[in-house]
């Protein structure tokens, strides 16, 4: 290995260590930013690094990695139960889409092999951004983010069928063009290919299935973590070898491979030996695939270029609304499903170079598509913004608001604000005791399953104080409130407080912090929802070292006497910084001493 290939590695990685850290700071997702690297160091960026294709064959081994994890994780159980909306949802998206693409080919007078080319990989949305922003929005749960999720395994299932397709719309083309003798496989029909590739496929997935689980039982008996890594490499380039052998693209071969794994019990260990290996190496693919996106197509199709991209997303958007209108999917979830999959995909930039080296794209056309597909994952993030800030809130207005129920006999003693699992504890210990309560939630899903189990659970924001008084808090002793959301709690413990003055209001607090805003706002008792069961576990940690444990309960119930005191004391303190350290020290010296204080005397 010379300089030149170690000064072009340092050079990828250090780019990865400074642009993707800051994207991924402002939500923009670690794809991006890796293209963003790619484009910096390139020669249409900076120009670090002119030539990438020492590194290349590095950077497509991540994508057949890539490949094998998703094909490891594909758990039939889980398939099963999202059938529907995998095959109907995310097979209609994929099949539609990349119909209506090829039409647009046709009508553009490209060929119809170009076209459905193009449309196949342009039917493909990212599973990295997609993902990611709807883990961190917290959407990956709600009707649309289970839609979405579905539709992108599918679209990764898709890929497999769509590397069989693509050399049968080059083998016509090739042929015309080579003028040499062909051998082999390449001299077969296309039908006696395709079919011999199935059987291939097929005796590799049933002996991988009967022989992998006695290969990695023998590795696994040496206790060497480097052996059993070096055997799923191998393990992996092998079937990848095998497939490309029989001419079938690299990437099948290794979803095969994860197939095969699936249902191994060794399929978590694998996942954990090749997952640092996947990252560093897709990585590497995607900042490769920035180096090569030509921004001189700007200066010579600019308008072609923003009709592109405009058209591939207005498109795709118009096609989901459609699809998960049909599904039976609300308007919000809708346009969550929608806004999150109008972009172009990962996939793309593999299909478009595989179809480039079957001569079925050429190569300006790769260009522009990859660009425009890049283009598009820029703007994602963007577009969930506008869908946060624009489309959502226009839907949710025009949506009829649910009234609050009618509480039928409100004088209980207690009232509940939040029934989730904090506030389930209470409202279950006080019926045992015989003791009515009245329950008020938000969740309408929460509600119906709690009313099955016999709860009578009344729908309603407790920061209404119509409902309140529907509720009668007035007229009760104790008002509960046991929401998870901090804000919303200080927002309804401040309203109890002032119009309701004469009840007791006991609180849930998240931290801390939380506990001091609810003090001050007028709660009269204040909770940690994880101070109680971190402390009995602490307890018991005790015991189990061999400590006696009545005097560890004991110690229990004396820290939680001074952190309580402690807590407190500190609320006046929470604006000042200095001083609120320095009594945490001073306290927590102080808690030292208490506890310590003959510990070892059994």
């Amino acid at each position: 290995m010379n300089d030149n290939v170690l000064i072009s590695i340092f050079i990828f990685l250090m780019a990865v260590c400074l642009v993707v850290p800051l994207a991924s700071r402002f939500r923009l997702g670690s794809v991006l930013g890796y293209l963003v690297a790619g484009i910096l160091i390139g020669p249409f960026g900076i120009g670090f690094i002119h030539d990438a294709t020492h590194v290349t064959s590095f950077a497509e081994f991540g994508v057949i990695m890539m490949l094998f994890l998703i094909g490891l994780e594909l758990d039939p159980t889980k398939l099963w139960k999202m059938r529907q909306a995998i095959v109907g949802l995310g097979g209609l998206q994929v099949l539609l889409t990349s119909l209506a693409f090829m039409g647009l080919g046709l009508m553009l007078h490209f060929s119809w092999q170009l076209s459905l080319a193009a449309g196949m990989a342009l039917s493909m949305s990212s599973t990295a951004i997609v993902l990611q922003m709807l883990q961190e929005k917290g959407l990956l749960q709600t009707s649309g983010g289970q839609s979405a999720f579905a539709v992108l395994l599918f679209q990764d299932i898709a890929v497999i069928p769509i590397l069989i397709i693509m050399p049968l719309l080059a083998s016509d083309h090739i042929a015309a063009l080579s003028s040499t003798p062909v051998h082999g496989y390449a001299a077969l029909p296309s039908w006696v290919h395709a079919l011999s590739i199935l059987v291939i496929i097929s005796l590799v997935i049933l002996t991988g299935k009967y022989l992998s689980r006695h290969l990695f039982r023998f590795i696994a008996k040496s206790h060497l973590r480097e052996v059993f890594t070096a055997t799923s490499l191998a393990l992996l380039v092998g079937i990848t070898l095998l497939m490309n052998a029989v001419g079938v693209s690299p990437a099948l071969g290794a979803f095969i491979a994860g197939l095969v794994l699936a249902n191994s019990e060794y399929k978590h260990t694998l996942e954990t030996d090749i997952q640092p290996f996947k990252g560093l190496f897709l990585g590497l693919f995607f900042v490769s695939i920035g180096m090569g996106m030509n921004f001189s197509l700007f200066a010579v199709h600019p308008t072609s270029l923003v009709l592109a991209v405009l058209g591939l997303m207005m498109l795709k958007l118009g096609i989901l609304i459609i699809l998960g209108r049909g599904f039976g999917l609300g308007s919000s979830q809708n346009a969550l499903l929608a806004f999150s999959l109008a972009e172009g995909g990962e996939f793309a930039f593999v299909l478009f170079q595989y179809a480039t080296g079957l001569h079925v794209m050429g190569s300006e056309q790769a260009e522009f598509l990859t660009l425009t597909v890049a283009l598009s994952m820029a703007l994602t993030p963007f577009l969930m913004i506008f869908n946060d800030k624009v489309i959502l809130p226009r839907f949710i207005s025009r949506l009829p608001r649910r009234k609050f129920d009618q509480v039928a006999e409100p004088n209980a003693p207690i009232v509940i604000a939040g029934y989730g699992r904090f506030g389930q504890i209470i409202g279950r210990f006080a019926r045992a005791q015989g003791i009515e309560t009245t329950l008020l939630e938000t969740d309408p899903d929460q509600i119906e399953l709690l009313r099955r189990f016999g709860n009578k659970v009344y729908f309603g924001d407790a920061s209404n104080l119509e409902l309140l008084l529907s509720a009668g808090v007035a007229n009760a002793k104790i008002f509960v409130v046991a929401v998870d959301d901090a804000d919303k709690a200080l927002e309804i413990v401040r309203l109890a407080h002032q119009k309701f003055p004469q009840i007791k209001i006991f609180a849930r607090a998240r931290n801390r912090r939380s506990a001091g805003d609810l003090i001050r706002a007028g709660a009269d008792y204040v909770r940690r929802e994880t101070f109680d069961s971190s402390l009995v576990m602490a307890e018991e940690v005790m015991v189990a070292l061999g400590y006696d444990a009545k005097k560890m309960h004991y110690k229990a119930k004396q820290f939680r006497t001074h952190d309580e005191a402690l807590l407190k004391k500190s609320f006046e303190y929470m604006d000042r910084e200095e001083e609120l350290v320095n009594i945490a020290k001073q306290a927590g010296e102080e808690l030292q001493k208490l506890l310590t204080s003959d510990l070892h005397v059994k």
